[in-house]
């Protein structure tokens, strides 16, 4: 190859290399812009309280008390809803993970493990961004101290690694 065939795939080896740099660091910061779900905004969580019982509490229970047996699966092989009280593991999971599962559903590999399957739809069709995170305020609001600031500690460090 000569030396000038040699610099134009080395050119086009940059480039190609600068252009994903740039669109990976513009994906970062858009996740590192996920909002924060502010679970102390009484019209927020007076929203979410109101979303939640329209599309949320027929599955997760009027009192998010989930649905029983949730930690077993159903003969269909799918998991049941959790509960998404303190005895649940919502709390367990930064603001960024609860609002892609409430938006895009559980997608195994991404927010499950593969293989993992539930009934839990994507809402990103149905609610928009703010409305989820107001479902998601609500939801916060409910947990004891212990767990909020358990789940506030979680959602801090996953924003410093983003």
């Amino acid at each position: 190859m000569s030396t000038q065939g040699s610099n134009r795939v080395f050119y086009w080896l940059l480039g190609g290399a600068l252009a994903f740099l740039v669109g990976a660091i513009a994906f970062a910061l858009w996740e590192a812009r996920t909002p924060l779900i502010d679970a102390d905004d009484p019209a927020l969580v007076g929203e979410g309280a109101r979303l939640y019982a329209t599309y949320c509490s027929t599955c997760h229970g009027a009192n998010l008390e989930g649905q029983a047996g949730w930690r077993t699966p159903r003969p269909s092989g799918r998991m049941p809803a959790p509960p998404h009280d303190a005895a649940g593991h919502t709390w367990h999971h930064p603001d960024a993970v609860l609002f892609g599962i409430t938006k895009d559903g559980l997608v195994p590999g991404k927010y499950a493990p593969p293989g993992y399957e539930s009934d839990m739809p994507a809402f990103g069709g149905v609610l928009g961004d703010a409305q989820i995170r107001a479902v998601l305020a609500y939801i916060k609001s409910t947990w004891p101290a212990r767990e909020r600031a358990y789940q506030a500690e979680i959602d801090r460090k996953s924003r410093e690694i983003r």
